[in-house]
């Protein structure tokens, strides 16, 4: 019989549904591939005129149309971000064997996280006002920028009656979501959460502003190369969209009814740098903190890591920063652990990163095989552990560690392992 508890007597968690709509592709098993395969979804901006800034290029999730998901009039008074998340949410529930509205709707939580929410929305309305006036600010503009709206929607599309929250926490946004939604069970307040991360930013203000930062790749020229995480030549990030929404339960509500399980949420932790809005501690401390407190939170050890799901921007900061905590917190193993980076082909898709990675983690685990750092060419003598270059490596994994590291020193990480329903670590010799 199955253990329904960790080591702590907290009830386990599992993966049971999970949707995606990414500039790698508008399902799951499309970005999956993508990734795979090194199919870029990086390419030039066709949202907006880009020729007046210096980067022409970004992450866009491509040919997506609202109406196919949700209802045209209530999409109208959605933000992008919200759009997506609904989209993402709808093959979620669909892949969980879910009705809408969800059964037990009280005891099913939403909680979705967000960079910016609307703020194309807020621009939209900002410059009606300006040059029309008051007559031409819409009714739902407040209600179409503020972050907590894609939870809203989604709940609402999903029927749920149960807690609901919002997290903003820039970079860090997916994988803290999934983390306080994996809360939520442990306390008792539900049985299943919506959760996940989503951003719709490919807008002027936010290309223009990380450009005037110097943190964007300038490789207009060539846009599916231009991300290249830990790579030498990196020269910045390439912003992206996108959302990743799963259905996490906890394991004796998920066997009741029959679900299938892609992985189980062993842990989470959340740290904070206190140093800078932007730069990350040099000395990589709070990035080791929210490594080893998510392994710990997760009742395991160092050696119990196969593969680390990195941050990986491909800023010559992060990438540095994010391989010292490594060194730091494993020592002589780090050289021994495969790292990659999903943003090499994704992008940054900022708040949805994290969410999205955590479904790539997932599907590592049920394929036993690592997705590549693609775009790895110049090995830098400061970036020296394993990013698995170029070519999926099959490996029978059984614990992920996945990163993310925000802006304004806020890191978060999650521990997914591979389902073993007697609590213990699996090995798989399964491949793809």
């Amino acid at each position: 019989m199955e253990n329904m508890f960790d080591a702590r007597g907290r009830p386990r968690i599992v993966i049971t549904g999970m949707g995606m709509i990414s500039p790698l592709g508008h399902t799951v098993a499309a970005s999956w591939d993508s990734l795979l395969d090194g199919r870029s979804g990086i390419g030039l901006i066709t949202q907006f005129d880009s020729s007046i800034m210096p980067v022409h290029i970004a992450g866009e999730v491509k040919d997506f149309v609202p109406k196919v998901y949700m209802d045209f009039k209530e999409a109208r008074r959605m933000s992008r971000a919200s759009q997506l998340a609904v989209a993402a949410a709808r093959m979620a529930l669909a892949d969980a064997g879910l009705s809408t509205p969800v059964p037990n709707a009280e005891r099913v939580g939403v909680l979705v996280g967000t960079g910016a929410g609307g703020f194309e929305v807020a621009d939209r309305n900002m410059v009606a006002l300006r040059a029309h006036g008051f007559s031409r600010v819409s009714p739902f503009a407040m209600t179409g920028f503020i972050p907590n709206m894609p939870s809203h929607h989604v709940s609402q599309q999903a029927g749920t009656l149960g807690p609901i929250s919002t997290v903003v926490a820039a970079c860090a946004t997916g994988n803290q979501a999934i983390g306080e939604a994996m809360e939520f069970i442990r306390r008792g307040s539900a049985d299943m959460v919506i959760t996940g991360g989503v951003e719709g930013l490919i807008h002027e203000a936010a290309i223009s502003g990380f450009a005037a930062m110097r943190a964007l790749s300038l490789r207009n020229d060539d846009p599916e190369r231009a991300s290249r995480p830990f790579d030498k030549d990196r020269d910045g990030f390439v912003l992206s969209e996108g959302a990743g929404i799963l259905v996490i339960e906890r394991l004796d509500h998920a066997l009741q009814r029959g679900a299938h399980i892609y992985a189980e949420l062993r842990g989470y932790a959340t740290s904070s740098d206190a140093y800078h809005v932007a730069i990350p501690d040099p000395d990589a401390a709070g990035a080791r903190r929210a490594m080893q407190w998510a392994i710990d939170d997760a009742g395991l050890t160092l050696a119990d890591i196969d593969y680390i799901n990195a941050h990986g921007t491909s800023t010559p900061v992060n990438d540095m920063i994010e391989t010292l905590a490594i060194k730091k917190l494993f020592g002589e193993r780090a050289y021994e652990i495969p790292i990659s980076s999903n943003k090499s082909v994704l992008g940054h898709a900022m708040g949805g990163t994290g969410a999205i990675e955590a479904i790539f983690s997932a599907l590592s685990l049920q394929h036993s095989i690592i997705p590549p750092t693609w775009n790895y060419e110049t090995p830098d003598p400061e970036c020296d552990l394993d990013y698995v270059p170029n070519a999926p490596r099959p490996s029978p994994l059984r614990v992920v560690l996945s990163n993310s590291f925000g802006l304004g020193g806020q890191n978060a990480c999650l521990i997914l392992s591979k389902f073993d329903g007697n609590g213990d670590i699996s090995q798989s010799d399964e491949t793809v």
